[in-house]
């Protein structure tokens, strides 16, 4: 059964591989089935450690640039930044959920308790800037903490029990079995052929006990009242209307599709994991944030959600800019996009539109038996 309560606490010597310049010739050439260490030595070998160091040569192969911003090099369904301004963004984002959300799932203390059996571990999916998968290091200093990406972590200060692996996970986790004792992944799904077939696969990557942690945003934004805002399609020779950030983020849904990837992944994670049979004590938890601080009341809680309204509104708006790429690549004219986007930026500057946005957290624990 899924427990839908939000609990009051949520608001509130690994080896070290230099790479030479001649480390370029190591990386694959992109292709359409978004290969990237599949098929060639560099795939993680894990649980054996293996971490890369940050030189001009794996930078070269490791990206792109496109509509100027750096790109991953190896998939084609992601097609957001991997560059320093977007690795910014995501800091500041994770800083910020983890005040609204707590540092971790309740479980999970419990989970990495250190004993004598085991040698805890714990996976960061698709890291992005690293942000959590440190903090897990720093905290569980007693647990091995993977990040794994397309596209390895530039920090040059990795604490001595975290590595950074370079894997594309919709070519699975079959190298990883029975692995971990804890998973994270948050806002994969542009990103991701098939989410339900990675629940199954992190399933089988946990260890028995182990704990799953999975948080989307499904990219479409609500009303002051928390109902879905529907935007109609635009119609050839029909005049481009409001409201901004709704319409910006079903250009988003429509590049993502294009791409590949499972936007609507956070509407289903609920019902992906309890269904499956490796799960037990479900939990979801929804958050509502505002996208920017609309509200006019002068109790603490108002101002408070306004506070973090503030925070929310700057991620926003670095991400009109992230999303550029995706929504030009994906066909969509640019003076569209940059309507849109300016239109966008000026009603979350404005703050009078009443706008919430939906993230959607869910874990659970591996069975027993």
């Amino acid at each position: 059964m899924i427990n839908t309560h939000v609990d009051d606490d949520a608001r509130s010597d690994s080896s070290y591989t230099a790479m030479s310049d001649s480390s370029i010739d190591r990386f694959p050439p992109r292709s359409d089935s978004s290969a990237t260490s599949h098929d060639w030595e560099m795939r993680s070998v894990s649980p054996a450690p293996s971490v890369y160091s940050m030189t001009s040569s794996l930078r070269q192969a490791a990206y792109r640039q496109e509509y100027g911003r750096g790109l991953n090099n190896y998939s084609d369904v992601y097609s957001l930044p991997a560059d320093e301004e977007e690795l910014q963004r995501l800091d500041h984002q994770h800083r910020m959920f983890k005040a609204v959300m707590g540092r971790y799932p309740p479980p999970m203390t419990e989970v990495l308790q250190q004993d004598q059996t085991e040698e805890k571990v714990v996976v960061d999916l698709g890291c992005g800037s690293g942000s959590w998968i440190l903090d897990v290091a720093r905290d569980f200093t007693h647990c091995n903490a993977i990040a794994i990406d397309l596209v390895p972590m530039q920090t040059l200060d990795l604490p001595p029990n975290c590595r950074s692996e370079v894997d594309d996970i919709n070519l699975g986790l079959q190298h990883y079995l029975g692995a971990f004792n804890v998973a994270h992944a948050s806002f994969i799904c542009t990103g991701i052929r098939d989410y339900a077939g990675l629940v199954d696969q992190i399933s089988n990557a946990l260890r028995r006990g182990g704990l799953i942690d999975l948080t989307e945003y499904n990219f479409v934004i609500h009303d002051g009242n928390k109902q879905k805002i529907d935007v109609p399609e635009i119609k050839e020779g029909e005049e481009v209307t409001g409201p901004w950030l709704p319409r910006w983020m079903s250009l988003a849904q429509k590049a993502i599709r294009t791409r590949g990837g499972e936007v609507e992944a956070a509407d289903h994670l609920a019902r992906w994991v309890s269904d499956h049979g490796a799960f037990e004590n479900v939990v979801h938890r929804p958050f509502w944030f505002q996208a920017s601080p609309w509200n006019t009341n002068t109790d603490p809680e108002a101002i408070r959600q306004n506070e973090i309204a503030k925070v929310m509104r700057e991620d926003m708006l670095q991400f009109l800019k992230s999303g550029r790429p995706l929504l030009l690549g994906a066909g969509i004219p640019e003076d569209l996009v940059n309507k849109v986007e300016a239109n966008a930026t000026q009603e979350l500057r404005e703050a009078r539109t009443k706008l919430f946005i939906l993230i959607e957290n869910v874990y659970a624990q591996k069975r027993q038996l």
